[in-house]
């Protein structure tokens, strides 16, 4: 993988900002598709965060018409005829295996991030938009936003985080159906179920929306934030008696820091506290 620095990133723009990084998908003439190059990007900005202690929360974003489209077919074509090769079958399957896992930790970084993660979706966003915003941890949407697990579409299992993390966000009946069918999921019904936290009416006001709500969980705790983020992730995956045990052994750690004495001292002279950034 081809290491860049933010400034020479060709598929999305990167800012950081009184705390918030802001990420931008900038490749709308495209639909703002999945190319080559998007993929590491991710992976490479997400890096770049978990060094940035200035950094307390992400927003991503997008430009023109929609969100995005998801993967770039072309790209994806091609790709797969370039990975053919002369090898036998058994390791060409296995060749592509590891090209799946590769796109998927373009995700993973996001779901890993030690900082929540707001998307910003308008107009559509398919196929592997879903896998990407189901990566967040909140979503905002115009309201003329859709969402679309676009992979049936074109008789392919989505593979790259959807079907994995959707079913912690929405009931299963209509993960099924929204998986099967292939269908648009409008931002109104989106946000009925919860999946989205809220719905604005022009993309100016969703920007604005995901710049509110970054600032406010960046004026708390950054130690705190990262705790509640690693404990939610953790239960995922683990039973209540688990996750308990968990919290209890992260703040038995976690609690020797000054942030807590100063949150309630400020809370008694009703004032606002301002926290050290975590350490490098």
């Amino acid at each position: 993988m081809e290491l860049k620095t933010p400034e020479s990133f060709k598929t999305i723009d990167y800012a950081v900002t009184d705390g918030i990084a802001r990420i931008t998908l900038n490749r709308p003439a495209e639909l703002n598709t999945m190319n080559g190059d998007f993929w590491p990007e991710m992976v490479q900005v997400f890096r770049a965060i978990e060094h940035d202690m200035n950094v307390r929360c992400v927003i991503i974003a997008s430009t023109g018409k929609h969100f995005t489209a998801g993967l770039d077919l072309k790209w994806a074509g091609q790709n797969a005829l370039a990975s053919s090769g002369n090898a036998d079958l058994g390791r060409q399957r296995e060749a592509f295996r590891r090209h799946v896992k590769e796109l998927q930790d373009s995700f993973n970084v996001i779901d890993n991030c030690r900082v929540p993660v707001i998307a910003v979706c308008q107009g559509g966003c398919i196929g592997g938009g879903v896998d990407l915003v189901t990566a967040c941890d909140l979503r905002i949407a115009t309201a003329d936003a859709y969402f679309t697990i676009q992979e049936i579409n074109v008789a392919i299992v989505a593979d790259v985080g959807t079907l994995q993390r959707i079913p912690f966000l929405l009931p299963q009946g209509l993960v099924r159906e929204l998986a099967y069918t292939g269908r648009k999921f409008p931002a109104a019904e989106a946000a009925k179920w919860g999946f989205v936290n809220r719905v604005e009416d022009s993309h100016e006001a969703a920007l604005a929306a995901a710049d509110a709500m970054a600032a406010e969980i960046c004026a708390k705790s950054p130690l705190a934030i990262t705790g509640i983020k690693q404990v939610l992730n953790y239960g995922r995956d683990h039973s209540v008696a688990d996750g308990l045990e968990y919290v209890a052994v992260w703040n038995a750690g976690m609690l020797q820091g000054d942030d807590m004495k100063q949150a309630v001292a400020a809370q008694m002279a009703r004032q606002s506290a301002t926290f050290q950034n975590l350490k490098p």
